[in-house]
């Protein structure tokens, strides 16, 4: 582990210094929100597992901070695995390249293993950062700009759906969105476990607001019954011709085929906006092959949800494969030495699998960096070694391994934490 540096210390942070941990997130990542504004609103941290950095000498002044969610249910392939959701990680300008970050990083690694959670997931602010630390980009998404009334192809039982529009509030709303985003089997598709995350993702303060509406939902109901829902914003805008608005969507869920039509359908014709927005989709949402006119959009792909392997045999046994699988990795770990070295997998297809120490010659080295993104099935090894990143030491082995590590479903998440 990277120690703290001697006139520094590592310490447990508790509720009673959220002004300070504002106060540093605010130098880490500029806002033009003053700290008064910033506590009135509800912290989202789990406070046993928030940590800073402070001076040796003045225990008072906070110079770095990281923190994690539990995510006790994120979905992987075939399975479910308890995961840390690396967050609020920062560092004040003053007292950088001090090694504090590897520090702090090395710390959540040992917390991951101390906690029984065998990966460590993260939305990056800048993705340069977290690779050296064995973290590989495992999902990506899709920013999807339309213009309003782009057409959707039909779907049986859309017309049966009947769509609410509402102002969004915990109250009401909820114990709703909570459960419709937990019941997504999607690999990487954490949610908002915690009563602190839960209040978070529906507290509705101006500074969130970025000119634009207060947060709405559209809930989308089967015989009285809610199946999906959408939360969004819209922004006025005027333009000599007429009206110019835009509507922004946070994050939409639908059951069914039906549902996501039904959603879709009322978004895309909203009265006084042109231009519909949505920031969060996977690889192979079913928007994608509902418009009619996929070209007329613009598509942006970005990175999302990066996946460090913490304890290697606990992780790749926690999730299934889609094709049978008998492959010897070598794999290299310079953070977590415990990972490092060759490792016999074998599984049946959409069965149980088993990770164990191995003499044997390897079939594929690569470093746990590469694996972390070939973890919940989204980039491909075949795509890695395209890269250079993966080494084919036995012929063949290679293209049955990507297939076996792929999944049917792509994986993301839908917000970013």
């Amino acid at each position: 582990m990277a120690p703290i540096p001697d006139t520094f210390d590592l310490v447990p942070l508790t509720r009673d210094r959220l002004p300070d941990v504002l106060e540093l997130d605010m130098w880490a990542f500029p806002t033009g929100d003053s700290l008064e504004d910033m506590l009135t609103l509800p912290s989202p941290l789990s406070w046993d597992r928030t940590f800073g950095v402070v001076e040796a000498d003045h225990p008072e002044r906070l110079v770095a901070l990281h923190a994690s969610y539990p995510f006790a249910q994120c979905p992987v392939p075939g399975g479910r695995v308890r995961a840390a959701g690396l967050t609020w990680v920062g560092v004040h300008p003053q007292w950088r390249r001090r090694g504090l970050l590897s520090a702090m990083i090395d710390t959540h690694f040992a917390h991951c293993r101390q906690w029984g959670e065998p990966v460590s997931l993260l939305t990056a602010s800048e993705p340069a950062i977290y690779g050296r630390f064995g973290y590989g980009l495992a999902t990506r998404r899709l920013h999807l700009t339309m213009k309003r009334g782009a057409a959707l192809r039909p779907v049986p039982g859309s017309d049966e759906i009947s769509v609410r529009f509402e102002t969004a509030s915990l109250d009401r709303h909820g114990e709703l969105v909570a459960r419709l985003h937990a019941a997504v089997d999607r690999p990487g598709w954490v949610t908002r476990e915690t009563p602190q995350l839960a209040t978070m993702w529906l507290t509705d303060a101006p500074i969130f607001r970025e000119g634009r509406e207060v947060q709405r939902i559209a809930v989308a109901e089967r015989g009285g019954e809610a199946v999906g829902y959408a939360l969004f914003r819209r922004k006025s805008n005027w333009a000599d011709s007429g009206p110019e608005g835009t509507v922004g969507v946070q994050e939409l869920v639908a059951a069914d085929p039906a549902v996501a039509h039904a959603l879709w359908s009322r978004l895309l014709d909203l009265d006084l906006t042109t231009e519909i927005t949505s920031g969060m989709l996977a690889d192979d949402d079913p928007l994608l092959s509902l418009l009619v006119d996929l070209r007329a959009a613009k598509v942006t792909v970005k990175d999302n949800v990066w996946a460090r392997i913490i304890d290697l045999p606990a992780a790749l046994t926690a999730r299934q494969y889609q094709a049978d699988l008998a492959v010897v990795f070598d794999v290299t770990d310079e953070r977590l030495p415990a990972n490092a070295g060759r490792w016999r997998v074998t599984a049946e297809a959409f069965g149980a699998a088993r990770v164990e120490r191995t003499d044997a010659e390897a079939d594929l080295a690569l470093d746990i960096r590469e694996l972390g993104s070939a973890y919940l099935g989204g980039t491909t090894l075949l795509e890695l070694a395209g890269a250079g990143l993966v080494k084919e030491r036995r012929p063949g082995v290679l293209r049955e391994a990507a297939v076996a590590f792929g999944w049917p479903v792509a994986p993301g998440s839908s917000w970013i934490f």
